[in-house]
């Protein structure tokens, strides 16, 4: 009777490991869309994100194009030219959005929400997205804060 106890908690832990590892987030967000919006084929929903470095805060982001593609970790990222394309495959990380696209408020207080990329702000560097210009205005009122629980957050929010 032990013995079947033991192999059923043995069972039941490997069962339970393997649903969390399968349970994992994504890391880089993707809209699988749903009655309000359509999938995204493309992180960011397809715009160029090196582009956002470019504009000026608030402005219209640029889409990107089929011709210029990059695959980095395992999503495809669209860009508007050639050399945008290259400055991302140089240094990606620098102009991937942080938390993985998904938005920079939500993720200050350890939830997870879509990131728009129309809803976008550089800061110091660093591209951030927010699910609606409401929080991106209470993230921006608390921007230093608001980083600083999100980066605490991230990446272990992926495996909760």
């Amino acid at each position: 009777m032990t013995m079947r106890v033991a192999m059923f908690s043995i069972f039941s832990f490997v069962v339970c490991a393997f649903a969390t590892a399968q349970a994992r987030a994504p890391e880089i967000y993707m809209d699988k869309g749903g009655v309000f919006s359509a999938a995204w084929d493309y992180a960011v929903g397809g715009y160029d994100v090196v582009a956002y470095f470019e504009l000026d805060q608030g402005a219209a982001p640029v889409a990107g194009v089929d011709a210029y593609v990059a695959d980095y970790k395992g999503v495809q990222w669209r860009f508007a030219s050639a050399e945008n394309l290259a400055r991302f495959k140089a240094n990606p990380d620098q102009y991937r959005p942080q938390y993985g696209g998904y938005c920079a408020w939500a993720m200050a207080r350890d939830k997870f929400a879509r990131g728009d990329p129309k809803t976008w702000y550089v800061y110091e560097g660093k591209l951030f997205l927010n699910i609606s210009r409401r929080y991106k205005r209470e993230w921006l009122a608390n921007i230093d804060r608001d980083i600083a629980r999100a980066n605490a957050n991230w990446p272990g929010i992926l495996d909760r």
